[in-house]
């Protein structure tokens, strides 16, 4: 798997430049419902095709475009998280975000869903930090507890967004485990092993 990071605002366009260039099976992560119809209908227009997927479509109206996806009639799925779990399709060559992931575990388990054949997987995230600050209003309105544990979840997604380090590395080193961002196994899978941000002194 390979882990790329990219800040953007006009999301819409890059992400159609992105499917345009990686073939295969694909699935596109939104958290609005909304959106997800809007993303599906953006891309047919543009000759990909995709269907859209979320926890208020009826049973069988979920079955069937699951079941097409899987059956590869369809190419992309642009879903909120409730699409992913018990399924297994192992030639999913690239899972997008459109928006930060609300932690980092929720990232891990919905990117893991790429490359399971052990061919190549494309992870990318969008990252505006005007998302950040939407985020940080909506969790606002919780309840402290829950707003604390909100923060702190949405704080290690924006670290993750923003380290100039391996996101391998970083993402392992969050599950407590280690890993070689020089020697290890996929070292250069990741835009800032292969295109290291330029330092400057601050």
């Amino acid at each position: 798997l390979s882990f790329v990071v990219r800040r953007e605002e006009a999301k819409y366009p890059k992400l159609l430049e992105i499917v345009q260039k990686l073939k295969g099976s694909g699935i596109v992560y939104v958290r609005n419902r909304n959106k997800t119809k809007d993303i599906a209908e953006y891309l047919m227009q543009h000759n990909i095709k995709a269907d859209f997927y979320h926890a208020g479509l009826k049973t069988n109206e979920r079955s069937i475009k699951q079941d097409n996806w899987l059956k590869n009639k369809t190419q992309v799925i642009v879903c909120t998280n409730a699409f992913g779990m018990g399924i297994d399709k192992s030639d999913v060559r690239f899972v997008i975000h459109m928006d930060v992931p609300e932690s980092l575990e929720a990232y891990y388990q919905e990117a893991g869903r790429a490359g399971r054949d052990g061919g190549e997987g494309h992870c990318l995230a969008f990252y505006d930090p005007k998302d950040i600050e939407k985020l940080e209003k909506f969790l606002a309105q919780k309840p402290v507890s829950e707003r604390e544990i909100g923060l702190q979840l949405l704080n290690e997604v924006v670290g993750y967004a923003e380290t100039s380090m391996s996101r391998r590395q970083y993402i392992l080193y969050y599950f407590g485990e280690s890993f070689d961002p020089i020697n290890g196994d996929g070292a250069k899978m990741c835009d800032n092993s292969s295109n290291p941000p330029k330092l400057k002194d601050a």
